[in-house]
C-alpha cells in the first residue's frame, strides 16, 4: 500500500474526529500497515484546542482497546491542506467549511467521510449533547467506515 495521510475534521475535535482518528490508527495497525497509513484530527472551531477527547469517546474507544486519551484539541490549519492527502469531514457542515477554508489546488482533498469511505451521502451524527448510547452509535458508524476507507485504500493502492 502506497503512503497516505488522511486527517478527520469535526466541529470541536473532542467527539468525532478524534474517536475516527484512534479507529482508523487501530484498524490499520491490525492489518499491517500502521506504518503507511498516518491519521491526525482537527475541528473546525478552536473551542477545545489543547483539550482532551469528550470522556465518553474516551470510554468507547477504551472498550474496544483503543486509547485515544493521549490525544488533545486543535484547529485546523491552513498548512494542513498541504500536508494530508486526504481530509474527511463528519458531516455536511463540517466540508463546506472545510472547502472554504482550502486552497483552491487542495479544495479536491476534501470529501464528506462516509460519503468517501462508504459511498454514503450521509453525516457522521454529532452525539455531543446525547447521551452514552449515541456515542456507541457514533462508534459503530466510525469502524464501519474506517473498516470501507481501509479496504478502498488497499484495492486502489
Amino acid at each position: 500500500m502506497k503512503p497516505v495521510r488522511i486527517l478527520f475534521v469535526c466541529l470541536g475535535n473532542i467527539c468525532r474526529s478524534p474517536l475516527a482518528e484512534g479507529v482508523m490508527r487501530e484498524l490499520a495497525k491490525r492489518a499491517g500497515c500502521g506504518q503507511t497509513i498516518v491519521v491526525d484530527s482537527a475541528g473546525i472551531g478552536a473551542w477545545h484546542v489543547g483539550d482532551p477527547p469528550d470522556r465518553r469517546s474516551i470510554a468507547i474507544a477504551r472498550a474496544q482497546g483503543i486509547d485515544i486519551a493521549g490525544l488533545r484539541g486543535r484547529k485546523i490549519a491552513v498548512a494542513d491542506f498541504a500536508a494530508f492527502d486526504l481530509i474527511l469531514g463528519m458531516d455536511g457542515s463540517n466540508v463546506r467549511d472545510l472547502r472554504r477554508l482550502a486552497p483552491p489546488a487542495a479544495a479536491h482533498k476534501v470529501h464528506l467521510f462516509l460519503a468517501y469511505a462508504e459511498d454514503r451521502n450521509e453525516d457522521v451524527p454529532d452525539p455531543y449533547y446525547q447521551t452514552a448510547e449515541a456515542f456507541e452509535a457514533l462508534y459503530q458508524a466510525l469502524e464501519a467506515g474506517c473498516s470501507s476507507l481501509l479496504a478502498k485504500l488497499e484495492r486502489t493502492s
